[in-house]
């Protein structure tokens, strides 16, 4: 098979001369005439397939088509063919692209899920954080608590302040409004227990010093008077006993039960001196209306004129005023004793006596136990007396002794 082209054949000199021969005309056209012409030949062209002595004529339109055709299937074969070789590669590579995504994703997924376990975690571990510290401080709230409980059982040793927490159910919310403001809320907590178990620590100072002065004025007063704390002893109060348990304090003891510790001693030992002392009559016998009208000692006795031994102390008063005891006692006189008129004689115990003479009635009977500042009797005139006082006496042993002491050391005492 084979093609070929239908071209217009160049015009000859014989061919023309034929022509114009036909025509009666001489050889030459007119140039439009020629272009015509030219136009009619190249419009009957085409192309031709031929083919075992057979020939199959196309119009130029129509072959293009037909090449056109062709390009673009052999165009789409290589296509599909180049597709079909590399279609494992190219799906090899899509499948790999899809797996590293896919192991993308889940790395960034682990990550984000470490991170939401560490946030987990680390909320946990505040919040156990939060609910340690806050059993912490129930915990020592409850201690301070039975401290102050031990320290209101001191006399005369208060501690104000106090923390007082709620349940756990408002550690919960606390917990609830954040770990800033929780931590501020557990450290302002704390805070105010520090200063109450300051306070307390300062209690406890304050009233150990307290007593231990307490015992040093005490002691230093019968040191003065001339006694010993084993001669006056002490008369237990009505009303009271039980077994006798020795006060231990335990190895395991802390800082604040040594100390509270010392100050129970501490006040057991002047409780114990505050109980002899009010054996001795230190104390006025009367009001401090009254005034000195006759000192203890060598005087111009008042009816005879000649000097003689005033073994007390004379109070100027107006009749019917109160007689206190001075001390606590038993009564072992109450009645008329010759120039001391009517009298009261008390006895307090490790060979001290007052006697409170003049007096115009008595209030006691003889074996009455007395305590401090009891009334006794009334200011009078009776016996050898030249008009309205009280004759007050303090023995030793039976020996007369200058009250001015007792009540001297009973100022002291009292300034202290």
């Amino acid at each position: 098979m084979s093609y070929h082209s239908t071209q217009p054949q160049p015009h000859t000199p014989s061919h023309q001369s034929h022509q114009a021969a036909a025509t009666g005309r001489s050889g030459y056209r007119p140039p439009h005439r020629r272009a015509n012409a030219q136009h009619h030949a190249s419009s009957r062209s085409g192309y031709t397939i031929a083919h075992a002595g057979r020939q199959v004529r196309f119009g130029p339109v129509v072959f293009w088509i037909v090449v056109g055709t062709i390009v673009l299937m052999g165009g789409w074969s290589a296509a599909t063919a180049t597709y079909f070789a590399f279609k494992d590669d190219v799906l090899t590579r899509v499948m790999a692209s899809k797996a590293q995504m896919q192991y993308s994703y889940e790395d960034r997924i682990a990550e984000l899920r470490a991170r939401i376990d560490r946030t987990t975690s680390r909320q946990m571990l505040n919040q156990e954080e939060f609910e340690r510290k806050l059993d912490d401080i129930l915990r020592r709230q409850s201690i301070l608590e039975r401290r102050s409980e031990a320290i209101d059982a001191l006399p005369d040793v208060t501690v104000t302040g106090s923390v007082r927490t709620s349940s756990r159910d408002r550690g919960q919310r606390l917990g609830d409004k954040g770990p800033q403001t929780a931590g501020n809320v557990i450290e302002r907590l704390q805070n105010s227990l520090d200063r109450v178990e300051q306070r307390q620590i300062a209690a406890l100072s304050a009233a150990e010093e307290m007593y231990e002065n307490r015992m040093r004025r005490m002691r230093g007063i019968v040191s003065d008077l001339g006694l010993s704390p084993s001669r006056l002893g002490i008369s237990a109060p009505r009303g009271v006993g039980g077994p006798y348990v020795p006060v231990r304090l335990s190895n395991k003891a802390d800082a604040f039960e040594r100390k509270i510790h010392r100050v129970n001693i501490s006040r057991a030992q002047a409780d114990k001196m505050n109980l002899q002392l009010a054996r001795v009559p230190y104390r006025r016998p009367i009001t401090a209306a009254a005034s000195f009208s006759s000192p203890f000692g060598v005087r111009s006795d008042p009816f005879l004129g000649r000097p003689a031994m005033h073994t007390g102390l004379d109070f100027r008063a107006p009749a019917g005023m109160p007689v206190l005891a001075a001390a606590s006692g038993r009564v072992v006189k109450a009645g008329w004793h010759g120039g001391y008129g009517r009298m009261v004689e008390i006895d307090h115990g490790g060979g001290l006596t007052t006697r409170y003479g003049h007096m115009s009635a008595i209030a006691v009977k003889i074996g009455m136990t007395v305590r401090p500042g009891q009334n006794v009797g009334a200011v009078g005139s009776t016996g050898r007396s030249t008009g309205p006082h009280l004759h007050y006496e303090t023995r030793i042993d039976g020996k007369a002794t200058d009250p001015q002491r007792f009540l001297r050391a009973g100022s002291r005492l009292a300034a202290g």
